[in-house]
């Protein structure tokens, strides 16, 4: 919920990315802006859970090209070295700690898997090369898309937590509460 108005009944990630999400900040409640701020956490984190599906996608389909090109064996062989979370380029993310786990698992699969429903990726070997380029294009202007509303979270994650930083350094927000607050 938004300080100033609400968005009743759209999803989250329309209430964290709407304009007046972040209005009154600055005289919300310390539980309030919190609160904004784990709903931006967790947003993060489902579009994050998003992207690498369609990551992973992209990664099978490259790979799979790859192969036709005449570089590498048997994709079934090259699927542990595809999905692996070890990064192939050097990290850029913002080295964010979450506890969070993503939301609606089985909904973001399904939603990853309609955006390229005509060209069923569980057999790529069985796929044109045409059909796996189109694939990949969807699949690359996704990950953009992806890509942009997770830093926009990010924005708001980040103003959130400059506000709450600013309360603790201009005394408004007292340590010794969350200190309390732990010990019971």
């Amino acid at each position: 919920m938004t300080v100033e108005g609400a968005h009743p009944g759209n999803r989250r990630i329309d209430r964290v990315l709407a304009e007046d999400y972040l209005s009154g900040l600055a005289s919300a409640s310390l539980e309030d802006v919190r609160g904004l701020r784990q709903d931006a956490e967790q947003e993060e984190v489902d579009l994050s859970y998003i992207r690498r599906m369609v990551q992973g996608r992209i990664d099978i389909v490259r790979a799979e090209l790859a192969r036709r090109g005449g570089e590498g064996g048997k994709l079934v062989d090259q699927l542990p070295g595809i999905l692996a979370d070890e990064p192939r380029a050097p990290a850029r993310g913002l080295g964010r700690h979450t506890t969070l786990e993503p939301t609606r698992a089985d909904e973001h699969r399904r939603y990853v898997e309609r955006l390229v429903a005509d060209v069923d990726l569980s057999d790529v070997s069985a796929r044109s090369d045409d059909e796996l380029r189109r694939a990949l294009e969807t699949l690359a202007v996704e990950e953009q898309a992806l890509s942009g509303k997770r830093r926009e979270v990010q924005q708001v994650m980040d103003a959130c937590s400059a506000e709450i930083t600013r309360r603790y350094r201009d005394g408004e927000a007292d340590v010794s509460t969350i200190l309390a607050a732990q010990d019971s």
